[in-house]
């Protein structure tokens, strides 16, 4: 394992990015996106015709924020646009034809969602109602009939970059439409929005998406959108970063969707008042509270189903909540090391989430076993997916058999670190060092580094109930300095021979105007 100086952990930094950030301006071209012109041709000749167009988004955060997007713009030209977020457990996931029955309209735009649309398709045609789809999932071998679809994965997209969240594919096509009607909004002033969706929907950091989130943070600490003046005065900081935005904000927005209903946090989004988004965000919290028990009551019991043999974790359980399953099988997956699919059953039919872990492509696997299931759809890292109660047996055999196939490297975390640190290098200069290479996120892992057989000085558990751990560490026998390291969701009890080992990352605490490093427990070993 590497012992790193400041020196040293700048150089092995800079070597994750062998060019220079892009600028905004040289994000391609979004002509580039197939169907993408077409599409905003489309959009553009229904508002000079004045046809009643209705957008359907999705209930997560980069749905939820995609259809705040399309929302704003169409407010500042202004026209009228119907927006329906679908509801997880009356509507099921986007454009259903469930959700179809209520709509009427002349054109359907579909925002992050429609890209396995056949059905819903099939009878916006019925009704003679032309349908738009906007998505970034990967396409099954059939497509929806619709009139335009546009999709960075798809293999005859020809945009250079394909890894963009739902978000982003609205924001491109919505540039175009500003072309096609020669408006004067400014696209940069939905970036606020879209860095919240990009870094929610753990888009990788990197190309434009890196450029998209620092330019994004930024407009975030000076936009006058009602929204982020209340996410700025909750976060109280200097400077919002990514992972700000990773764990404080995006779980908020998630929970209205996950436990109620999505529109709660578009009308956070599109509150044209401090007062009424401050009224929203305040039900969010209280949301993602109750997500957070429900969440670990869930998780407690997922536990207890899941068997250490299995190279898929694959558990459910009767009513457990549909809106938590998702953060469940996440858990499942940081415990036993493994993809898991966590499944919601309810009248003799399943629905659930899988994440998945390291190299392992959760959605090929799934989509090999698709002959047991009613529906699915998602990416490599995670995935949804309904089927009949009784195969859940059955398809775990077969999901396992698939998985037996693969590369045992595959299956390998990528929690990669970086190297040893020594705690006389852990100060001010070394936050100001790490801040260079911000933002951190996918594919630009915040650097972890590695205690080995620390000295333990005492222990002492926080919060409301007292279920994190403040651990004062001293990393060498004869060292002066002692640190301390916060292992969160974590009760951590002296261990026999008062030592510990653990993997840490370093991070920026603001309080009362004070900067501190504060230093955060990623993983606790068991003795190296």
């Amino acid at each position: 394992m590497q012992i790193l100086n400041k020196q040293k952990l700048f150089e092995l930094l800079s070597k994750r990015f062998e060019t220079e950030d892009k600028k905004l301006s040289q994000i391609p071209d979004p002509a580039l996106l197939q169907d993408a012109t077409k599409s905003a041709q489309k959009i553009a000749s229904a508002i000079r015709e004045n046809k009643k167009i209705t957008l359907v988004g999705d209930y997560d955060v980069d749905g939820v924020s995609s259809t705040a997007i399309m929302v704003d713009f169409f407010r500042q030209i202004p026209y009228p646009l119907e927006a329906i977020i679908p509801n997880r457990f009356n509507d099921g996931y986007g454009v259903s034809p469930n959700v179809l029955h209520r709509v009427d309209a002349d054109l359907v735009i579909t925002v992050d969602n429609g890209i396995s649309a056949v059905a819903a398709a099939q009878v916006c045609k019925e009704r003679g109602i032309e349908l738009i789809i906007t998505d970034h999932h990967t396409p099954s071998e059939i497509l929806p009939e619709a009139f335009a679809i546009v999709d960075p994965k798809l293999c005859t997209c020809q945009y250079p970059f394909k890894d963009i969240c739902g978000a982003q594919v609205a924001w491109l096509l919505l540039a175009l439409v500003k072309k096609e009607l020669n408006l004067k909004i400014d696209m940069r002033e939905f970036l606020d929005i879209l860095t919240i969706a990009i870094i929610a929907d753990i888009m990788p950091l990197v190309d434009i998406n890196r450029t998209l989130v620092k330019e994004g943070l930024k407009v975030l600490m000076y936009s006058s959108r009602p929204s982020s003046i209340i996410i700025r005065d909750f976060l109280n900081k200097s400077v919002i970063t990514s992972e700000d935005i990773a764990f404080q904000i995006a779980p908020r927005i998630n929970s209205a969707g996950r436990l109620e209903d999505a529109s709660i946090a578009l009308e956070f989004y599109t509150a044209t008042t401090t007062n009424k988004a401050y009224k929203q965000f305040e039900l969010l919290g209280k949301l993602n509270d109750l997500r957070k028990a429900t969440e670990a009551e869930c998780t407690k019991e997922a536990l207890g189903y899941g068997n250490y043999e299995d190279n898929v974790i694959v558990v459910s359980g009767e009513n457990w909540h549909e809106g938590v399953v998702g953060i469940v099988a996440a858990r499942l997956v940081e415990h036993f090391g493994k993809p898991a699919i966590v499944l919601s059953c309810e009248n003799g039919v399943a629905k659930g989430s899988a994440r998945s872990i390291g190299e392992v492509s959760i959605y090929e696997l799934i989509k090999a076993n698709e002959s047991f299931l009613s529906k699915f759809g998602g990416h490599k890292m995670a995935a949804g997916l309904g089927l009949l109660e009784k195969d859940i047996g059955a398809f775990r055999i077969a999901i396992n058999e698939s998985a037996s196939k693969l590369d045992p490297n595959d299956f390998i975390p990528k929690e990669q670190v970086t190297g040893i640190l020594s705690t006389d290098d852990i100060d001010l200069e070394l936050l100001a060092l790490l801040e260079q290479f911000e933002p951190f996120g996918e594919a630009n892992l915040r650097p972890s580094f590695l205690l080995r057989d620390a000295e333990v000085v005492s222990i002492k558990l926080m919060g409301a109930d007292k279920s994190h751990s403040k651990i004062e560490i001293r990393q060498f026998p004869h060292a002066r300095k002692t640190v301390e390291l916060i292992a969160f969701r974590t009760v951590y009890d002296m261990p026999d021979d008062k030592k510990i080992s653990c993997s840490y990352t370093v991070a920026k605490n603001e309080f009362n105007n004070r900067v501190s490093v504060q230093l955060l427990v990623n993983k606790i070993y068991s003795p190296l």
